[in-house]
């Protein structure tokens, strides 16, 4: 028969704190009260925007000569004012020279397409405002 071992003694295991709660009270659901709308106030009139009157889109741009091919849809004439506007473009300017097929003119009718010296560098689809 063999010789029994003496197994090692377990220590006794360390008894747990029980934290005792207290039972969390039910609240009672507020009675709703009715919702009050602000009171409307009188709208602020928005200040008045001008729509700029479109005289032209630029076509093509000659960056050599500093000139832009400028479809008309109103009428234009040298001294006038202009406000070129796109995409990275904003300048404003008097129109100096104007040509129609290298031919020097003072005034365009709608819808003729023309040579227009710019101060500025100028693209496609910019379009020219009063």
């Amino acid at each position: 028969m063999p010789l029994k071992t003496k197994k090692p003694a377990k220590k006794p295991a360390a008894k747990k704190k029980v934290i005792k709660r207290k039972p969390v009270a039910k609240k009672k659901p507020a009675a709703r009260k009715p919702v009050r709308k602000p009171a409307k106030k009188p709208a602020a009139k928005k200040p008045a925007i001008k729509k700029a009157k479109i005289i032209g889109v630029i076509t093509h741009y000659f960056p050599h000569v500093r000139a832009a091919v400028v479809k008309l849809k109103k009428p234009l004439s040298v001294g006038q004012k202009i406000h070129v506007k796109g995409h990275t473009t904003d300048f404003t300017q008097a129109v100096g020279s104007m040509q129609i097929d290298h031919v020097i003119v003072n005034a365009a009718k709608k819808g003729a397409e023309i040579g227009l010296q710019v101060n500025s560098r100028v693209r496609e689809n910019d379009v020219i405002t009063e």
